[in-house]
């Protein structure tokens, strides 16, 4: 293998390490991303209840 092959190589390596790393680090924000949805909705469901009960005692 010539030292131009070789250098193809590890340029094809870097690039798919670097498309792996950029897949990662998408999917970890859309994790971030749905946990804060979950927990916004869990926090206004929480509120909601609250409000009702208020209501009920009055």
């Amino acid at each position: 293998m010539g030292m131009k092959d070789k250098f193809k190589d590890q340029s094809e390596q870097w690039q798919q390490q670097a498309k792996q790393k950029a897949q990662q680090a998408k999917e970890q924000v859309q994790q971030r991303g749905r946990r804060h949805e979950t927990d916004a909705e869990s926090e206004r469901m929480r509120r909601e209840d609250e409000d009702r009960l208020t209501r009920d005692e009055v």
